[in-house]
């Protein structure tokens, strides 16, 4: 199959995958009456139901399986935080637009299509043309504004819609802007991200937590951003939902006490010497990528392995589940490492969850703007003789010198690393006066030697005081789930072969009903029957439907195949009932006052449906 062929053929299997989640109302465009908005979706009931089982195994499977404390903060966010975390100067796409219409699109978007249109579909593209193509694929992230602009005017692309020339790249802020209390002098956003609300809550968290380290805190909550040109359906949207978790730890020492319970599990890795090299993705046991470097630390391996099983564990197929690691000119300029879990559907690899070693960036960036230190201690057994590095400003003279401008002058002096401290004291020492560069001003300034006083002095410490490391997964919930709906969707004929019948072959784990109950036929004493075993599901916690109508049995089976139910009770009798699973379409005989603790075995995952065959006898429709 070629690329043409296996892209149509991507993008009917996508239609129906799409057409059977809207019309059975797992998700709905939001204010469809009014010819709704794009990138906003509601959930239907089906949709609520799964995205709520997702969210809840993730608790389990996370929460209180680290013991992790859990926060929630609110979506709308002060200047200032997303002024010291960068997103307020640096949270941008660059954006084009069509010189007639107006319409605005994304930049690299609209380079990448072409370019991976012409690689697939064009049959007259010589080698090194595709090669040429390839390269800017690979280097899209790097393109500053004016290379981007350069390659759109080189290769000719214009407006999708109507072909109209486009603009010069310019950068746009995805933020959504808003103002808090009436005056509107206090600018506010809606947060692109949960993870600042942790972060500015550390010092109160660590307390918690009995000033220990490592402890992890975790939020699940709606974050926005307001994409140029929202497309690829569900997976890029302006309002979704996502899980993170902020695992504090030593900079130090970045070992975790159970990376021996997932070091043994192997599976796809795409480490960036592959990529760069063309290589495929590969299966590599996480222990062995900690212990040869590839992964950064045991808590970075820890967190991906533990990824890996919460998404098998859902139903993502293993198989087309990989972790690539960013390559450089991804990673942000303070990260350690940096790996997405990237899930193949209709639409390619897409990344659902980012698991990354963020250093202590983000609680520096926040103690500097802030004033307030968000700092760990370590206490010695013993009091311990270190040399200190210790920066005296004179702030008399440099405020003669710089005026309005001292204090941050002070704050850039104060912030220096050890070794940019001791260089500038050579120059001081050696020229009386030094060039240095404070970025709050976005200039460079004259240091006298007068202003600054630089040593090193030694000093009795019994403890240490540092800033932590983050080990940060975040996921998607919303692309996680679209990639569960794909991965379990299937066609399979009627019994008359008459028809392709829908199935959703969700695990009871996240199925979005658990169970049906059907009587047979309409009949008051199998109603009866069907309703006392109802009322015995909902005593157990499990969600089902009742359907009474009296429908052929096979067409109610279909209704609810494709709405991803894994079992139907049949009430045929009043002293037993047919329990029937989705896929095999085996069924079983079981007496009405054990079929609801079957249920909750077999959706509580304590037997699978090949233990409890064995327990009762089989039945033949």
């Amino acid at each position: 199959m070629d690329a043409a062929q296996e892209a149509q053929r991507r993008e009917a299997f996508r239609h129906l995958v799409l057409n059977a989640l809207e019309r059975r109302l797992f998700f709905i465009p939001s204010f469809k009456i009014y010819r709704g908005v794009a990138g906003l979706y509601d959930y239907g009931p089906p949709g609520c139901a799964v995205k709520a089982n997702v969210l809840a195994f993730w608790r389990q499977h996370f929460v209180l399986e680290e013991n992790m404390l859990e926060v929630d903060c609110p979506c709308v966010t002060p200047e200032v935080v997303l002024k010291a975390s960068g997103h307020v100067d640096k949270f941008t796409d660059l954006m084009v637009k069509d010189e007639k219409t107006g319409a605005c699109y994304r930049a690299d978007h609209l380079l990448k299509d072409y370019c991976k249109e012409k690689l697939e579909i064009d049959p007259k593209l010589t080698e090194e043309k595709a090669t040429e193509l390839r390269h800017v694929l690979a280097m899209l992230d790097d393109l500053s504004s004016e290379e981007l602009g350069a390659k759109i005017k080189e290769y000719g692309i214009t407006a999708p819609d109507t072909k109209n020339h486009l603009s010069d790249p310019y950068p746009f802020n995805l933020m959504f802007q808003t103002s808090i209390g009436p005056s509107g002098a206090s600018t506010g956003y809606m947060r692109p991200e949960t993870a600042q609300g942790i972060f500015v809550n550390f010092k109160d968290l660590y307390y918690y937590n009995g000033n220990k380290l490592p402890f992890a805190a975790a939020q699940i909550g709606q974050a926005f951003r307001n994409e140029i040109s929202p497309r690829q359906g569900l997976l890029r949207v302006r309002e979704f939902t996502l899980a993170e978790i902020e695992h504090f730890v030593d900079p130090d020492d970045k070992s975790h006490p159970k990376f021996a319970e997932v070091s043994k599990l192997e599976f796809l890795m795409f480490p960036r010497e592959d990529q760069v090299s063309g290589r495929q993705a590969k299966r590599i046991v996480i222990g062995d990528a900690v212990s040869q470097g590839i992964v950064n630390n045991e808590t970075l391996g820890y967190f991906i392995g533990r990824v890996y099983l919460f998404l098998t564990l859902l139903g993502i197929d293993k198989d087309r589940l990989r972790f690539r690691q960013h390559l450089a000119n991804e990673m942000a300029h303070y990260a350690a490492d940096c790996w997405d879990a990237e899930i193949e559907c209709s639409y390619g690899w897409i990344e659902c969850v980012g698991i990354a070693d963020r250093s202590a960036y983000d609680l520096h960036a926040h103690t500097d703007k802030s004033g307030v230190e968000l700092v760990a201690h370590e206490k010695y057994a013993e009091p311990k003789e270190v040399e200190k590095l210790v920066i005296t400003p004179v702030k008399k003279d440099l405020g003669l010198a710089f005026k309005g401008n001292q204090k941050m002058v002070v704050e850039a002096l104060l912030a220096m690393e050890e070794k940019e401290a001791m260089e500038l004291k050579a120059t001081l020492e050696e020229k009386l006066e030094a060039e240095f560069r404070v970025c709050t001003l976005d200039k460079v300034v004259t240091i006298k030697k007068n202003m600054v006083s630089i040593s090193k002095e030694i000093k009795k410490e019994h403890q240490r005081t540092f800033t932590p490391s983050v080990i940060e997964p975040s996921f998607g919930i919303g692309r996680i789930i679209y990639c569960l709906y794909e991965h379990s969707f299937y066609t399979r004929a009627s019994k008359d072969g008459d028809e392709q019948l829908n199935v959703f072959r969700f695990p009871p784990l996240v199925a979005p009903i658990k169970c049906t109950v059907f009587p047979l036929v309409q009949n008051q004493q199998y109603e009866e029957v069907a309703r006392s075993i109802a009322r015995s599901l909902t005593a157990v916690g499990i969600s089902y439907k009742i359907d009474i109508t009296g429908t052929s049995i096979g067409k109610r089976y279909a209704r609810t195949d494709e709405l991803g139910v894994p079992f139907a009770i049949t009430v045929d009798s009043t002293t037993s009932v047919t329990v029937r699973e989705r896929d095999s379409k085996q069924q079983i005989r079981v007496d009405v006052d054990k079929v609801a603790s079957l249920m909750k075995e077999v959706t509580d995952g304590v037997s699978t449906w090949p233990d409890v065959l064995w327990k009762y006898p089989s039945h033949s429709s």
